[in-house]
């Protein structure tokens, strides 16, 4: 299980799979997981993207394998940033696609705006706004997490992250894989970084970016969606029909292939 110790309160875990010719030289994919997921999150993305590219899939700090965060840990979006970074000095790679899901897309929009000089393309997919409303019930979400651990609340609020066609079997393996998120990171995760500002940051951002979203997600319209996406110069906006707002998850194999797509349309663009 390959780790990487990126400061000294996180050990981080990751994978890389690679499938492209090995006698060739290739760009690299960096994905980056939403809220209360892993590095599996990306399951049906690695088949084709690993073919033409080298994908790296961390797990965020308090995520996955990498370290528990507790508390009261101050999470900051230069923080996540920062580790992301580290981890592609560790890998030697300084340039890439960057490709971010949820709040994934957050964290994405702001490593772009901030190290413009590391990403050669952005993807972002079914992201909140750059303000996200909403904070006043974090002392109540709080509560929940406390109370009656993370499962139940990803059971609760599944239906709107998924939509109505994803199947039953899959939306408990999203329950349950969700579920085994530490509350300690979640608290302050939940607290911080998923109701972030970041519109300072999206007008910054300088190479070419896809966003993906749907026509009944439950985070943003349509029209509040493309009014920051077209803030960013060379950017695209691609609405898939559909109520889930997960959609890296619930049109998983379609926006790969629009990710694909638009790198090689794009990319030095």
């Amino acid at each position: 299980m390959p780790t990487f110790q990126a400061s000294p309160d996180l050990r981080m875990h990751y994978l890389v799979d690679d499938f492209t010719e090995p006698w060739t030289t290739t760009d690299t994919i960096l994905l980056l997981h939403g809220n209360a997921e892993s590095s599996l999150a990306w399951y049906a993305w690695v088949p084709l993207l690993a073919r033409r590219f080298r994908v790296v899939r961390p797990d965020m700090r308090g995520y996955g394998a990498s370290t528990p965060m507790p508390r009261d840990f101050a999470w900051t979006l230069d923080v996540i940033v920062g580790d992301y970074a580290r981890l592609m000095d560790e890998l030697g790679v300084q340039r890439f696609h960057l490709v971010g899901a949820k709040i994934g897309g957050v964290i994405a929009r702001a490593f772009a705006a901030r190290r413009p000089e590391r990403v050669k393309t952005l993807t972002v997919i079914g992201s909140p706004p750059p303000l996200r409303t909403g904070a006043e019930r974090i002392p109540a979400l709080t509560e929940e997490f406390e109370t009656h651990g993370v499962e139940h609340w990803a059971r609760r609020t599944m239906a709107g992250r998924l939509g109505e066609r994803f199947p039953a079997e899959g939306v408990e393996w999203w329950i349950k894989f969700m579920g085994r998120t530490p509350v300690s990171t979640l608290v302050g995760f939940n607290a911080t970084i998923n109701y972030s500002d970041i519109r300072a940051d999206v007008p910054k951002i300088a190479c070419p970016t896809l966003v993906i979203t749907t026509d009944e997600s439950g985070l943003a319209s349509v029209e509040e969606t493309r009014a920051w996406q077209q803030t960013i110069r060379k950017s695209e906006l691609l609405v898939i029909p559909g109520n889930s707002y997960h959609v890296a998850a619930s049109d998983a194999e379609r926006c790969a292939q629009a990710t694909l797509d638009f790198i090689a349309r794009r990319d030095g663009v």
